[in-house]
This record gives structure tokens, sequence and C-alpha cells, in this order.
């Protein structure tokens, strides 16, 4: 009973196998135990039944379990109810692969919609830009999609289910209904590439919602931001600058770089370069996951080395330790000053018209310095170059017109007087 197998040939003992000679088995090789069953101890000594027969003149080997959950006496009842099968004609080894993507199968038809939207979550969470996206999939879904097919098996989501969930708000709350239907999109595809569901994806909208749901532009045209002209901006960044406190100082250098207000607020020490004068926001802060390098103006520069750097790291530290100061105080400052009309964010379109309406700098330079996407994929990867050196006379010259300076530079033209 100790002599090792050659070329996987069986080695027989005398007699039939027992539990006590079972578990003391060392050898590598095939035991049999009578009638195709086999105990087979592999070079790592794990230990395994296997079933071994013939049919339709090939060589099978049928795994019964390992010896720590199946015993002796399972084996051989194992082993009969496989013979018996062999003896009608009917492979065990087919038998069990089908019986386990039958079981596949019903899984996959128990998966319900809401179970297939958390997991969705859960897979791709890390890779949006903050928790609140995240928050914002879960709230959307539960409000509006769950309640109608969150515990239906996501196999049975069709049109009629979407269109109930989207329907009721469609109208009232576009921009919203829009969003969720991109999202039970996003998770009925998921679902469909993981096996949980076949065929058309219900919450596609071009050719199948769009037939029934009027278009968003319809009922909801986009608004903009609201933005302040750029002839009116040299007072408004003289009274913002007599302003005192943090709030005030965080604005006015959101303006002065033209960058949006979560890459300002978010800016850190060790993103700022005081002696190259630049400020380089790493990608994954950036709306387009790429670095992006702003040149500082004189004025900007000052607004830094005015400011303590006991704020955990942050530029414009908020009020709760290691935290950057909330968007919330710079837009009710805001209002303070003009009322509800300006926005934040609408400062960049004050700057990209400002730099096409009164300067002669290429467009393409203002669209570099608001970290705008430049011509197709082909341009974007055959341009290397972040046209530092030339953002920084737009930078400079956009910091002077903040000032209401004369523009002293040949790339300005001279603004009409206003009646």
């Amino acid at each position: 009973m100790k002599r090792k197998s050659q070329d996987d040939r069986p080695i027989m003992p005398k007699g039939k196998l027992t539990a006590v000679a079972v578990r003391n088995m060392k050898n590598p090789g095939l035991y049999g135990d009578g009638l195709g069953l086999y105990l087979q101890v592999s070079q790592w000594e794990t230990k395994s039944w296997v079933f071994r027969f013939m049919l339709d003149g090939r060589a099978r080997k049928f795994g019964l379990g390992a010896i720590h959950t199946v015993s002796l006496s399972e084996a051989r009842q194992a082993a009969l109810e496989a013979r018996a099968k062999v003896r009608k004609g009917i492979d065990p080894i087919e038998e069990s692969k089908a019986g386990r993507a039958s079981k596949r199968l019903e899984d996959a038809k128990a998966m319900t919609f809401r179970q297939c939207a958390e997991a969705y979550i859960a897979a791709n969470s890390s890779a949006w830009r903050n928790a609140k996206h995240a928050a914002q999939w879960t709230t959307t879904l539960e409000t509006y999609a769950y309640p109608i097919f969150g515990a239906l098996p996501v196999a049975a989501v069709d049109v009629g289910l979407v269109v109930k969930a989207l329907e009721p708000i469609w109208q009232t709350k576009t921009e919203t209904a829009s969003r969720l239907r991109g999202r039970i999109e996003a998770v009925l595809d998921w679902a469909t590439v993981r096996g949980y569901r076949v065929g058309e994806n219900p919450a596609r909208w071009k050719g199948h919602l769009a037939q029934i749901l009027p278009a968003k532009s319809r009922i909801a045209p986009v608004k903009h931001l609201g933005a302040m002209a750029y002839v009116d901006l040299p007072p408004f960044m003289s009274d913002l600058r007599g302003s005192p406190g943090i709030v005030a100082r965080a604005l006015e250098f959101v303006i002065l770089t033209a960058c949006r207000t979560g890459e300002a607020l978010g800016a850190r020490w060790d993103e700022i370069d005081i002696a190259r004068r630049i400020w380089v926001i790493p990608a994954n802060r950036m709306k387009a996951k790429r670095e992006h390098t702003v040149p500082l103006s004189d004025r900007a520069l000052a607004i830094l080395a005015d400011l303590p750097r006991d704020g955990g790291g942050f530029v414009f530290p908020g009020a709760h330790a290691n935290r950057p100061l909330s968007p919330a105080p710079m837009l009710l400052l805001l209002r303070t000053m003009r009322g509800p009309g300006p926005t934040v964010h609408g400062f960049r379109s004050t700057f990209r018209d400002w730099a096409g309406d009164a300067t002669s700098f290429p467009r393409e330079l203002a669209e570099q310095a608001l970290a705008h996407a430049i011509g197709d994929k082909a341009e974007q990867a055959y341009r290397r170059g972040d046209a530092l050196e030339r953002r920084r006379k737009l930078t400079a010259a956009w910091a002077r017109h903040c000032e209401g300076a004369p523009a002293g530079a040949d790339n300005v033209v001279q603004l009409r007087e206003r009646a």
C-alpha cells in the first residue's frame, strides 16, 4: 500500500480501503477501493476521492470531493450512484457541470436590482471624485427606483418599470430624473456584463426612451450660472480687496486664477512653488484628471504671502481641523456684496468673456487657462506643452484688469467707454 504509482496507474491495496488506511496514506498515487472508486493522494499529501469510468470509449475521472468533507462511506455511495448513471449512458461529469450552470442561472435570476446597484456603487465609488457623488447615487436610487423595482430580479426590469420611476419627476425635477435614468442604465449595463440579465437596456435614451419621454432640453433649458460682466469686475475687486478675512482672500484668489472653486479651496501649501510663481494642481483634484499648472500673478502671490501656514496643510483652512474652507461662505459673501445674480463659478465665464472680447490672446490660451480640453483626442495626444510662459502674460493682464489698472500690454485691446 506504500508503493508509488507510475503514470497515474492505480496502486491496488489488498482488499478494500479502510478509514484508518485512508487517514494514514502518505505516498502520492491512486489507491483503489474497487468498482471505480479511488483515493487520490497528491504530491502535497492532499487527499480526495475520484470515480474512474469509461464512456463512449473515453476514460474519464470524476472528482467526488476531499476526504475532510466526504467520508469513505459517502464516497462509496457517490461512486455507486455515478456508476448507475454511466450504465444508462449518462456522463456524471457533464451532468454535474450542467447542474452548476443551472444553479448560477437561478442565482442570477434571484439577484435584485437593488443588490446590483449596491454592488455597482461599491465597485465604482473609489474612482469617483468624492464621497458625495456616491451618496447622491444612493439617494436618488433609494428615493425613486428602489420603491418601484428595487426588490425585483434585475432580469425583470423592463421599459415600463423604468418609465414608471422616471415619469412622475421628468417634468418637475428634470435634472434629477435625467441623472436617475443614467444611473439606472449604468446598473443594468453592469448586470448584463455580469450575466444577471440579457437583452436591450430598457433605460437607454437614444432610440429608446427618447421615443417615450420629451427631451430634457425641451422641458428644462440649460440655465447658465450667473456671471458678472467683466466691465463691472474692477470695482467689485476693489471692494473685495478691502474686505477682511480668509473668505474674501479665497474668493479673490479664485477670481485671479480663474480656477474652479473646489480646486482653490482644496489647495495645499506643497502644491505652491513661490520661487517659480506657480501652483501645480495634481490630477486627482482636477475635473479632467490631468495635472494643471497655474501661473500666479503678483496679487495672487501677495495673498498667499499674508496667509498663515497652520491650517493642516490647506492654503484656505476651514473651521474644522484638517478640513478646507467650505464654498458656502464665499457665495454668501458674494451675495452680500452684489446680490443674488453672480455666482463664484461664474467668474470663470467672466474671465473667458474678457479674454475673448477685450484681448487678442488666442482662444486656445484662454481655454488652457481654464483647464479645458483643446481639440480632439489626436490633437490632445500631440499637444504636450502647457504654454506656461504665454499664460503668465494672460494671467498678468487679467490681474491688471481686475485691479482696474491700464492694461500695458499689446495683447489687450482698449475697451470702449460705456454709455
